[in-house]
């Protein structure tokens, strides 16, 4: 007896929400989460990953694919958080020059880009919105990753490209980060008291994001 095409789908929407909720995944730990046989799952995984939905990894996990992050950068491009950062990320520009991003935890150990504000140089970093990173070796993952230092900001050098360096700063909310607000510029522009300024920068601007403000300076009980 075949599956409805009902059924099919509603297979399908909830391997696809445990691969971006909790992956990368094996196949066997895939179809475990929903109840699927095997070969179930993998039938269905091949259609999610011929659509980009999902992808393989280098293991041969599933993992979150192109078309579902670039779906959820645009559904979150229209989220309060955006709304919420999009001064502070014009507030970065005004006073460093340089392109400044939103980014949020992605599927798996990855960050997605959500948001940027353009820098004002005639060269400068574009067009990451909707961009998957992994979280260790970026800045704005470390951030996410908790991995935040002393300084309340985060440098990184050639870490997702060459010759690019980005530094990041968390967005908290109740004491758990949220999001980061990072500043992404070539490496050639920048010394090490550049990068200190815009780490500072960075660290004000993120505290002063609305729904941060109200809860850091709430003392009620």
């Amino acid at each position: 007896m075949t599956d409805s095409p009902t059924r099919t789908v509603d297979r399908a929407l909830s391997l696809l929400a445990v691969v971006c909720d909790d992956g990368p995944l094996t196949l066997a730990d895939a179809a475990r989460a929903v109840d699927l046989s095997a070969s179930t799952a993998l039938r269905l995984l091949r259609t999610l990953e011929a659509q980009e939905f999902i992808r393989r990894v280098d293991d041969g996990r599933y993992a979150a694919g192109a078309r579902m992050v670039h779906l959820g950068a645009r559904a979150l491009a229209n989220d309060s958080l955006v709304s919420l950062a999009e001064p502070a990320l014009r507030r970065v520009v005004d006073r460093t020059g340089e392109s400044s991003y939103l980014a949020v935890r992605g599927a798996g150990e990855t960050a997605v880009y959500i948001a940027i504000a353009e820098g004002t140089h005639s060269i400068r970093h574009v067009s990451w919105v909707g961009r998957m990173i992994p979280l260790h070796g970026s800045a704005a993952g470390a951030v996410l990753a908790g991995q935040t230092g002393p300084d309340g900001y985060v440098v990184v050098t050639q870490g997702v490209e060459a010759d690019v360096t980005a530094v990041a700063a968390p967005i908290a909310i109740g004491g758990r980060v949220v999001a980061s607000l990072s500043v992404v510029v070539p490496s050639y522009r920048t010394t090490e008291s550049r990068t200190a300024e815009i780490g500072r920068a960075l660290v004000a601007e993120s505290r002063s994001i609305p729904a941060v403000s109200d809860v850091e300076g709430d003392t009620t009980t």
